[in-house]
């Protein structure tokens, strides 16, 4: 039997789920006041998952978007799209595996698809880095923005990386290059851009495939500069503060969604999208949809000055 992964917030409620389990293999008949006691937990129960899920903090949702059971881009590229066609290689270095980019026909009309790709399982996640992109990963990234913007094809990219990878490998092939350069060539195409977050949202590494017209997360995924753990290490010298910086961060999609940063939250099932995958890909397909219906009509010059404009509105400052 597979290993139950729960997350911090959630194992008082598990705790008692499995004392209720352990006490219905127990003989109900011969004791009956057992039978009661069942009862009354399971009552408890369903009061105890309630609070639990609707009182989310940042940090529990932060644990809920890197869920190792969540939807993954691959899923979501397999719910969605027909006749997918992935592309492989940088044509400078490699193929950076920790990097989806390909074609598929999305409700009847051919896109361009990126997305970070995690593994599913510990050797598919080494093969992968985690989901945390190499420089040639983005300049992959970056041949098929060129393209998309050449044949005139919408792109649609998912976001689920805690960040690029900042190994010192990465940093001699040029990594804060490659992501400069991919943001730069993101903000220039004239076709519609619509970015989903599906679940982490780390630096850079989100960035450079993570904006352009539209800009869908998920409930429990989360968009920030930097990682709870990371920010935690700076402000408080400890990295066991994260719940405490990612309060501070503003990292969640009701926060973007306030800041007028995101344009649409998904809402998720209870408990987070890996308690109902199909329902998710559903929910995720018509927003998408929805979104690049909207932007069809318009003229890529328009296109592009809209998104310049709507870059430059992000934030605030005091003269």
């Amino acid at each position: 039997m597979a290993r139950r992964h729960v997350m911090e917030f959630e194992r008082p409620l598990f705790a008692l789920e499995d004392k209720v389990v352990a006490l219905k293999r127990m003989d109900v008949s011969a004791d009956p006041e057992l039978a009661a006691e069942i009862e009354a937990l399971s009552a408890q129960i369903e009061v105890l998952r309630d609070q639990t899920y609707r009182d989310l903090g940042p940090w529990d949702r932060v644990q809920i978007a890197r869920h190792p059971s969540r939807p993954k881009t691959e899923h979501y590229i397999a719910a969605l799209f027909d006749d997918v066609l992935e592309l492989h290689g940088d044509r400078s270095y490699g193929d950076d595996e920790a990097m989806f980019a390909g074609l598929g026909t999305f409700q009847g009309r051919r896109v361009v698809i990126l997305g970070h790709r995690k593994g599913t399982d510990t050797k598919s996640n080494i093969r992968r880095n985690f989901g945390s992109p190499h420089p040639e990963g983005f300049r992959k990234a970056m041949r098929i923005m060129q393209m998309a913007d050449k044949f005139g094809l919408p792109i649609v990219s998912f976001l689920d990386t805690a960040g690029a990878f900042p190994g010192i490998e990465a940093e001699e092939r040029g990594q804060a290059w490659a992501i400069a350069e991919s943001l730069a060539t993101l903000s220039a195409v004239g076709v519609p851009v619509v970015a989903v977050g599906i679940g982490e949202g780390g630096s850079g590494g989100a960035l450079a495939i993570g904006f352009g017209d539209r800009l869908i997360m998920l409930e429990n995924s989360y968009y920030s500069v930097i990682s709870p753990e990371a920010c935690a290490s700076i402000l408080y010298r400890d990295s066991a503060q994260a719940s405490s910086a990612a309060a501070c961060l503003k990292m969640t999609a009701s926060d973007l969604l306030g800041m007028g940063i995101i344009d649409e939250i998904v809402p998720e099932p209870v408990g987070g999208a890996h308690h109902d995958p199909a329902a998710m890909f559903v929910a995720v397909g018509t927003s998408v949809g929805r979104a690049l219906l909207e932007l069809s009509g318009i003229h890529r010059e328009e296109l592009v000055a809209t998104r310049y404009e709507r870059l430059r509105a992000v934030g605030a400052y005091a003269p």
